[in-house]
């Protein structure tokens, strides 16, 4: 029997400010929209407000040009770690998956700031595929963001 439950990890250097990057998905994801509307077509809250756990959002995003959709409840943000949890409760994903969950965190090594992405999920059964499609997409995300950032 083959492994249901997995994690993919990835992690890389931002030139631009790690505390920007921490607060656009915290309190702002609403704005990555306008920064990666080729990725990201709309973040709203359905429940409660931008940057409070226990917050469930809804994001409309495209995944190698498909529409697809994800509710997610906020389980965790943590300023001071610069680390955001994230919890998939409706949408395309779970098609797949029978849980999935996002952690990014920001943290300093060196002079530069790494964000580290981690994608801990369960398949619903062996032929599915590790989410390799979504950790390209929210590298291409980041380096949106990043550029963004960079021309300000």
């Amino acid at each position: 029997m083959g492994k249901l439950k997995g994690k993919l990890i990835a992690e890389f250097e931002l030139r631009s400010s790690g505390d920007l990057f921490h607060e656009m998905f915290s309190r702002k994801p609403h704005q990555i929209k306008h920064v990666s509307p080729q990725h990201i077509q709309g973040c709203e809250v359905h429940k409660g407000q931008f940057g409070t756990p226990g917050s469930i959002i809804f994001w409309n995003y495209a995944l190698e040009g498909k529409p697809c959709v994800a509710k997610e409840i906020v389980e965790a943000i943590d300023a001071e770690n610069k680390i955001i949890i994230l919890k998939v409760i409706e949408g395309d994903l779970l098609k797949e998956y029978k849980t999935f969950k996002v952690t990014i965190e920001v943290k300093p090594e060196g002079d530069a700031d790494l964000v580290k992405w981690t994608l801990d999920y369960e398949k619903l059964h062996e032929g599915i595929e590790e989410p390799i499609k979504i950790l390209d997409l929210v590298i291409k995300i980041t380096k949106d963001i990043e550029a963004d950032h960079l021309k300000a």
